[in-house]
Protein backbone atom coordinates (compact mmCIF):
# COMPACT_ATOMS: atom_id res chain seq x y z
CA UNK A 1 0.00 0.00 0.00
CA UNK A 2 0.92 3.61 -0.81
CA UNK A 3 0.66 6.21 1.90
CA UNK A 4 -2.18 7.89 0.24
CA UNK A 5 -3.58 4.47 0.41
CA UNK A 6 -2.68 4.28 3.95
CA UNK A 7 -4.34 7.46 4.74
CA UNK A 8 -7.64 6.25 2.89
CA UNK A 9 -8.09 3.12 4.29
CA UNK A 10 -7.81 4.46 7.84
CA UNK A 11 -10.77 7.44 7.01
CA UNK A 12 -12.49 4.56 5.75
CA UNK A 13 -12.30 3.42 9.22
CA UNK A 14 -13.46 6.82 10.62
CA UNK A 15 -16.48 5.86 11.91
CA UNK A 16 -15.10 2.93 14.24
CA UNK A 17 -12.09 4.86 15.27
CA UNK A 18 -14.47 7.40 16.68
CA UNK A 19 -17.20 5.17 17.94
CA UNK A 20 -14.29 3.44 20.58
CA UNK A 21 -13.01 6.78 20.84
CA UNK A 22 -16.87 7.85 22.34
CA UNK A 23 -17.15 4.44 24.01
CA UNK A 24 -13.84 4.98 26.03
CA UNK A 25 -14.81 8.45 27.04
CA UNK A 26 -18.01 7.58 28.69
CA UNK A 27 -16.06 5.09 31.08
CA UNK A 28 -12.92 6.28 31.89
CA UNK A 29 -10.86 4.46 34.28
CA UNK A 30 -7.79 5.63 36.48
CA UNK A 31 -4.69 3.95 36.66
CA UNK A 32 -3.73 0.83 36.69
CA UNK A 33 -7.82 -0.03 37.18
CA UNK A 34 -8.37 0.12 33.75
CA UNK A 35 -9.99 -3.06 33.61
CA UNK A 36 -13.33 -2.58 31.42
CA UNK A 37 -11.01 -0.20 29.23
CA UNK A 38 -8.59 -3.62 28.37
CA UNK A 39 -11.74 -6.11 28.12
CA UNK A 40 -12.95 -3.47 25.17
CA UNK A 41 -9.18 -3.65 23.75
CA UNK A 42 -9.18 -7.80 24.37
CA UNK A 43 -13.03 -8.11 22.81
CA UNK A 44 -11.95 -5.69 19.62
CA UNK A 45 -8.66 -7.92 18.93
CA UNK A 46 -9.93 -10.83 19.48
CA UNK A 47 -12.33 -9.86 16.95
CA UNK A 48 -9.30 -9.48 14.25
CA UNK A 49 -7.71 -12.67 15.47
CA UNK A 50 -4.98 -10.45 16.76
CA UNK A 51 -2.61 -12.53 19.38
CA UNK A 52 -2.58 -10.80 22.75
CA UNK A 53 -1.60 -11.10 26.40
CA UNK A 54 -3.87 -9.10 29.25
CA UNK A 55 -2.69 -8.16 33.03
CA UNK A 56 0.86 -7.10 31.39
CA UNK A 57 2.01 -4.44 33.75
CA UNK A 58 -1.05 -4.79 36.31
CA UNK A 59 -3.60 -3.62 33.59
CA UNK A 60 -2.12 -3.87 30.00
CA UNK A 61 -2.69 -5.24 26.98
CA UNK A 62 0.04 -6.60 24.32
CA UNK A 63 -0.67 -7.58 21.25
CA UNK A 64 1.20 -9.09 18.07
CA UNK A 65 0.41 -8.94 14.63
CA UNK A 66 3.69 -11.48 12.64
CA UNK A 67 6.64 -12.59 14.58
CA UNK A 68 10.40 -12.85 14.71
CA UNK A 69 12.37 -9.44 14.03
CA UNK A 70 12.61 -7.04 12.96
CA UNK A 71 10.07 -5.99 15.69
CA UNK A 72 8.44 -2.21 15.72
CA UNK A 73 6.35 -1.48 19.19
CA UNK A 74 3.28 1.38 18.91
CA UNK A 75 2.15 2.47 22.16
CA UNK A 76 -0.89 3.90 23.20
CA UNK A 77 -2.14 4.75 26.95
CA UNK A 78 -5.62 4.27 28.22
CA UNK A 79 -5.87 5.69 31.71
CA UNK A 80 -7.82 8.59 32.73
CA UNK A 81 -7.56 11.50 35.38
CA UNK A 82 -9.78 12.62 38.53
CA UNK A 83 -11.86 15.40 36.92
CA UNK A 84 -14.81 15.78 36.62
CA UNK A 85 -15.93 16.97 32.85
CA UNK A 86 -18.48 20.12 32.39
CA UNK A 87 -18.69 19.25 28.70
CA UNK A 88 -22.14 18.61 27.19
CA UNK A 89 -21.94 16.03 24.77
CA UNK A 90 -23.69 12.95 24.19
CA UNK A 91 -20.30 10.90 25.01
CA UNK A 92 -19.87 12.71 28.30
CA UNK A 93 -18.02 11.10 31.16
CA UNK A 94 -20.88 8.69 33.23
CA UNK A 95 -18.22 7.99 35.51
CA UNK A 96 -18.46 10.41 38.37
CA UNK A 97 -15.17 12.66 38.98
CA UNK A 98 -13.45 10.40 36.64
CA UNK A 99 -12.56 11.82 33.16
CA UNK A 100 -10.67 11.54 30.22
CA UNK A 101 -8.96 14.87 30.07
CA UNK A 102 -6.02 14.33 28.30
CA UNK A 103 -6.98 11.86 25.18
CA UNK A 104 -6.13 8.46 26.35
CA UNK A 105 -9.26 7.40 24.68
CA UNK A 106 -8.45 8.48 21.46
CA UNK A 107 -4.85 7.32 21.90
CA UNK A 108 -6.29 3.95 22.57
CA UNK A 109 -8.90 3.97 19.73
CA UNK A 110 -6.56 4.91 17.38
CA UNK A 111 -4.00 1.73 17.90
CA UNK A 112 -6.72 -0.72 17.41
CA UNK A 113 -7.39 1.11 14.15
CA UNK A 114 -3.88 0.31 13.87
CA UNK A 115 -4.47 -2.99 14.43
CA UNK A 116 -6.67 -3.40 12.27
CA UNK A 117 -5.20 -1.60 9.59
CA UNK A 118 -1.67 -3.80 10.11
CA UNK A 119 -3.63 -7.55 10.40
CA UNK A 120 -5.41 -7.24 7.10
CA UNK A 121 -2.85 -5.54 4.89
CA UNK A 122 -2.16 -7.35 1.98
CA UNK A 123 1.38 -6.23 1.69
CA UNK A 124 2.70 -5.56 5.34
CA UNK A 125 6.12 -6.43 5.78
CA UNK A 126 7.77 -10.03 7.34
CA UNK A 127 8.41 -9.12 11.23
CA UNK A 128 6.10 -8.41 14.77
CA UNK A 129 4.02 -5.54 15.37
CA UNK A 130 3.79 -4.85 19.06
CA UNK A 131 1.12 -3.10 19.76
CA UNK A 132 1.28 -1.64 23.49
CA UNK A 133 -2.04 -0.73 25.12
CA UNK A 134 -0.66 0.89 28.07
CA UNK A 135 -1.88 1.55 31.80
CA UNK A 136 -1.35 4.46 34.08
CA UNK A 137 1.03 7.08 31.82
CA UNK A 138 -0.82 9.84 34.61
CA UNK A 139 0.51 9.29 37.77
CA UNK A 140 2.78 6.20 39.69
CA UNK A 141 1.27 3.33 41.01
CA UNK A 142 1.78 2.58 45.13
CA UNK A 143 5.29 1.26 44.30
CA UNK A 144 6.36 4.48 42.88
CA UNK A 145 6.33 2.78 39.38
CA UNK A 146 3.96 4.12 36.11
CA UNK A 147 2.55 1.73 33.26
CA UNK A 148 5.52 2.03 31.45
CA UNK A 149 8.02 0.75 33.92
CA UNK A 150 5.55 -2.72 34.83
CA UNK A 151 4.69 -2.95 31.15
CA UNK A 152 9.07 -2.87 30.39
CA UNK A 153 9.30 -5.17 33.57
CA UNK A 154 7.09 -7.66 32.42
CA UNK A 155 8.72 -7.87 28.86
CA UNK A 156 6.69 -5.85 27.12
CA UNK A 157 9.48 -4.38 24.98
CA UNK A 158 11.62 -6.96 24.87
CA UNK A 159 13.72 -7.36 21.88
CA UNK A 160 12.15 -3.83 20.22
CA UNK A 161 13.84 -2.72 17.15
CA UNK A 162 11.89 0.44 17.39
CA UNK A 163 8.93 1.95 19.22
CA UNK A 164 6.34 4.66 17.96
CA UNK A 165 3.62 7.08 19.59
CA UNK A 166 1.35 9.57 19.26
CA UNK A 167 -0.32 12.37 21.46
CA UNK A 168 -3.18 14.40 20.60
CA UNK A 169 -2.58 18.23 21.00
CA UNK A 170 -5.80 20.07 22.12
CA UNK A 171 -4.23 23.53 21.28
CA UNK A 172 -3.14 23.08 17.56
CA UNK A 173 -5.41 22.81 14.34
CA UNK A 174 -6.91 19.96 13.82
CA UNK A 175 -5.15 17.48 10.83
CA UNK A 176 -1.62 19.04 11.47
CA UNK A 177 1.28 17.12 13.06
CA UNK A 178 4.16 18.65 15.46
CA UNK A 179 7.66 16.97 15.76
CA UNK A 180 10.81 17.58 17.51
CA UNK A 181 14.73 15.75 17.06
CA UNK A 182 16.20 14.90 19.89
CA UNK A 183 14.77 15.66 23.41
CA UNK A 184 11.33 16.79 23.55
CA UNK A 185 9.46 16.46 26.59
CA UNK A 186 11.36 17.08 30.17
CA UNK A 187 12.79 15.10 32.87
CA UNK A 188 9.80 15.80 36.10
CA UNK A 189 10.73 15.63 39.54
CA UNK A 190 8.96 16.55 42.41
CA UNK A 191 10.13 18.07 45.93
CA UNK A 192 8.60 18.25 49.57
CA UNK A 193 10.26 20.19 51.72
CA UNK A 194 9.73 21.72 55.52
CA UNK A 195 11.63 24.86 56.82
CA UNK A 196 11.52 24.49 60.81
CA UNK A 197 11.64 27.33 62.95
CA UNK A 198 10.66 28.27 66.53
CA UNK A 199 6.69 28.76 67.33
CA UNK A 200 6.05 32.47 69.11
CA UNK A 201 3.35 35.05 69.00
CA UNK A 202 3.13 37.14 66.29
CA UNK A 203 3.86 40.07 69.00
CA UNK A 204 6.81 38.73 70.51
CA UNK A 205 9.03 37.79 67.06
CA UNK A 206 12.41 38.08 68.35
CA UNK A 207 11.07 34.91 71.21
CA UNK A 208 11.03 32.78 68.03
CA UNK A 209 12.24 31.51 64.74
CA UNK A 210 10.24 32.56 61.72
CA UNK A 211 10.26 30.20 59.55
CA UNK A 212 7.70 32.25 56.98
CA UNK A 213 10.37 34.79 56.89
CA UNK A 214 13.06 31.78 56.46
CA UNK A 215 11.30 30.52 53.63
CA UNK A 216 10.88 33.85 51.47
CA UNK A 217 14.75 33.68 52.00
CA UNK A 218 14.96 30.37 50.64
CA UNK A 219 12.13 30.89 47.59
CA UNK A 220 14.68 33.73 46.34
CA UNK A 221 17.26 30.89 47.08
CA UNK A 222 15.65 28.42 45.07
CA UNK A 223 14.86 30.89 42.05
CA UNK A 224 18.43 31.69 42.32
CA UNK A 225 19.29 28.73 41.20
CA UNK A 226 18.35 28.62 37.63
CA UNK A 227 19.44 32.38 36.75
CA UNK A 228 23.22 31.63 38.18
CA UNK A 229 24.07 28.24 39.02
CA UNK A 230 22.84 26.30 36.06
CA UNK A 231 24.56 26.63 32.37
CA UNK A 232 22.21 29.31 30.64
CA UNK A 233 21.88 27.60 27.24
CA UNK A 234 20.81 24.39 28.97
CA UNK A 235 16.93 23.76 29.45
CA UNK A 236 16.40 23.48 33.56
CA UNK A 237 13.27 24.94 35.90
CA UNK A 238 12.28 24.73 39.67
CA UNK A 239 8.96 26.12 40.45
CA UNK A 240 7.22 26.27 44.17
CA UNK A 241 4.04 25.15 43.68
CA UNK A 242 2.59 25.22 47.38
CA UNK A 243 3.22 26.59 50.54
CA UNK A 244 1.13 25.81 53.96
CA UNK A 245 2.17 27.80 57.40
CA UNK A 246 -0.28 28.82 60.35
CA UNK A 247 -3.73 28.77 61.11
CA UNK A 248 -3.83 31.98 63.14
CA UNK A 249 -2.94 35.69 61.88
CA UNK A 250 -1.48 36.55 65.37
CA UNK A 251 0.75 33.38 65.62
CA UNK A 252 4.04 32.47 63.94
CA UNK A 253 3.89 28.78 63.74
CA UNK A 254 7.13 26.68 63.88
CA UNK A 255 6.96 25.23 60.04
CA UNK A 256 6.59 26.26 56.58
CA UNK A 257 5.73 23.11 54.21
CA UNK A 258 6.71 23.38 50.49
CA UNK A 259 6.33 21.53 47.26
CA UNK A 260 7.38 21.61 44.07
CA UNK A 261 8.65 20.83 40.61
CA UNK A 262 12.08 20.17 39.00
CA UNK A 263 12.73 20.28 35.33
CA UNK A 264 15.17 19.26 32.98
CA UNK A 265 16.56 17.46 30.17
CA UNK A 266 20.23 16.48 30.56
CA UNK A 267 20.82 13.79 32.83
CA UNK A 268 23.67 16.26 34.69
CA UNK A 269 21.63 19.38 34.83
CA UNK A 270 19.06 17.02 36.55
CA UNK A 271 21.02 15.80 39.09
CA UNK A 272 22.96 19.30 39.27
CA UNK A 273 19.45 20.65 40.20
CA UNK A 274 18.63 18.40 43.18
CA UNK A 275 22.34 19.61 44.91
CA UNK A 276 21.52 23.31 44.20
CA UNK A 277 18.34 22.75 45.34
CA UNK A 278 19.30 21.52 48.48
CA UNK A 279 22.16 24.35 48.89
CA UNK A 280 18.93 26.75 48.52
CA UNK A 281 17.54 25.29 51.57
CA UNK A 282 20.46 25.13 53.15
CA UNK A 283 19.83 28.82 53.73
CA UNK A 284 17.41 27.81 56.71
CA UNK A 285 20.37 26.92 58.34
CA UNK A 286 22.04 29.79 58.04
CA UNK A 287 19.26 32.03 59.86
CA UNK A 288 18.80 29.77 62.57
CA UNK A 289 16.45 27.35 61.50
CA UNK A 290 16.90 23.98 59.58
CA UNK A 291 15.01 22.12 56.96
CA UNK A 292 13.83 18.62 55.66
CA UNK A 293 14.48 17.99 52.06
CA UNK A 294 12.96 15.03 49.91
CA UNK A 295 13.14 14.90 46.59
CA UNK A 296 11.33 12.40 44.55
CA UNK A 297 12.10 11.11 40.76
CA UNK A 298 9.70 10.64 38.52
CA UNK A 299 10.01 10.58 34.32
CA UNK A 300 13.10 11.46 32.49
CA UNK A 301 13.09 13.10 29.79
CA UNK A 302 11.94 12.41 26.17
CA UNK A 303 14.11 11.80 23.83
CA UNK A 304 13.39 11.45 19.61
CA UNK A 305 15.41 9.58 17.78
CA UNK A 306 16.15 11.69 14.85
CA UNK A 307 15.94 8.54 12.15
CA UNK A 308 12.69 7.73 13.39
CA UNK A 309 11.79 11.17 13.82
CA UNK A 310 12.88 11.52 9.97
CA UNK A 311 10.95 8.67 8.83
CA UNK A 312 7.44 10.11 10.61
CA UNK A 313 7.96 13.47 8.62
CA UNK A 314 8.36 11.38 5.44
CA UNK A 315 5.10 9.26 5.95
CA UNK A 316 3.16 12.51 7.15
CA UNK A 317 4.79 14.75 4.17
CA UNK A 318 4.16 11.95 1.59
CA UNK A 319 0.17 11.79 2.68
CA UNK A 320 -0.47 16.01 3.50
CA UNK A 321 2.05 17.68 1.88
CA UNK A 322 4.46 20.20 3.39
CA UNK A 323 1.51 21.81 5.10
CA UNK A 324 0.27 19.42 7.39
CA UNK A 325 3.10 20.38 9.93
CA UNK A 326 2.58 22.75 12.72
CA UNK A 327 5.87 24.35 14.41
CA UNK A 328 6.58 22.21 17.04
CA UNK A 329 9.09 22.56 19.89
CA UNK A 330 10.40 21.09 23.16
CA UNK A 331 8.30 21.20 26.22
CA UNK A 332 8.75 20.95 29.38
CA UNK A 333 5.70 18.81 30.09
CA UNK A 334 6.98 15.01 30.80
CA UNK A 335 5.46 11.39 29.52
CA UNK A 336 6.47 8.76 30.64
CA UNK A 337 6.65 7.19 27.28
CA UNK A 338 10.48 8.09 27.76
CA UNK A 339 11.23 4.89 29.45
CA UNK A 340 10.00 3.15 26.35
CA UNK A 341 12.44 4.91 24.45
CA UNK A 342 15.24 4.80 26.16
CA UNK A 343 14.25 0.52 25.94
CA UNK A 344 14.51 1.02 22.23
CA UNK A 345 15.13 4.00 19.91
CA UNK A 346 11.64 5.48 18.86
CA UNK A 347 9.78 8.75 19.09
CA UNK A 348 6.34 10.42 19.55
CA UNK A 349 4.84 13.07 17.46
CA UNK A 350 1.90 15.41 18.32
CA UNK A 351 -1.48 15.15 16.31
CA UNK A 352 -3.13 18.46 16.05
CA UNK A 353 -6.77 18.07 17.47
CA UNK A 354 -8.19 21.44 18.47
CA UNK A 355 -12.23 21.21 19.38
CA UNK A 356 -13.35 24.92 18.55
CA UNK A 357 -12.42 28.06 19.60
CA UNK A 358 -12.72 27.72 22.91
CA UNK A 359 -9.36 27.02 24.76
CA UNK A 360 -9.78 23.16 26.12
CA UNK A 361 -6.05 22.87 27.72
CA UNK A 362 -5.01 19.35 28.88
CA UNK A 363 -5.92 18.02 32.16
CA UNK A 364 -9.03 20.62 32.34
CA UNK A 365 -12.84 19.64 33.07
CA UNK A 366 -13.64 21.43 29.53
CA UNK A 367 -11.07 19.39 27.11
CA UNK A 368 -12.35 18.16 24.21
CA UNK A 369 -10.56 17.31 21.03
CA UNK A 370 -11.44 17.16 17.18
CA UNK A 371 -12.30 13.45 16.53
CA UNK A 372 -11.83 14.77 12.25
CA UNK A 373 -7.77 14.23 12.83
CA UNK A 374 -7.80 10.36 14.16
CA UNK A 375 -7.78 9.10 10.51
CA UNK A 376 -4.48 11.05 9.98
CA UNK A 377 -2.89 9.70 13.22
CA UNK A 378 -3.55 6.09 12.55
CA UNK A 379 -2.65 6.10 9.15
CA UNK A 380 0.73 8.15 10.42
CA UNK A 381 1.31 5.40 12.57
CA UNK A 382 0.94 2.17 10.69
CA UNK A 383 2.70 3.57 7.46
CA UNK A 384 5.85 4.43 10.00
CA UNK A 385 5.62 1.31 11.64
CA UNK A 386 5.77 -0.83 7.87
CA UNK A 387 8.75 1.78 7.16
CA UNK A 388 11.35 0.92 10.20
CA UNK A 389 9.87 -2.42 9.36
CA UNK A 390 11.37 -2.85 6.16
CA UNK A 391 14.06 -0.34 6.71
CA UNK A 392 15.62 -3.13 9.16
CA UNK A 393 14.91 -5.76 6.27
CA UNK A 394 11.49 -6.44 7.14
Amino acid sequence: MSPIETLERARSLEAMTIALRRDFHMNPELNFREVRTANRVAEELRKLGIEFETGVGITGVVAHIGEGRPAIGIRGDMDALPIQELNDVPYKSQVPGVMHACGHDAHTAILLTVAKMLVEMPDRPAGEFRLLFQPSEEEFGSDGKSGAVRMIEDGALDNLDHVIALHVNSEKPAGKIGIVDGYACAAVDSFRAKIIGEGCHGAYPHTGIDPIYIAAQVINAIHGVRARRINPVLPALISVGTIHAGIADNVIPAEVELRGTIRSYDAEVRQQLAVELARAFSVARALGGDYELKIVNGYPSLYNNPDVTNEIRAVAREMRGDDVFYQDEAGMGAEDFSYMAQKAPGAMFMLGAKFDATNRPHHSPIFDIDESSFHLGAAVLTETAVRLARARGG
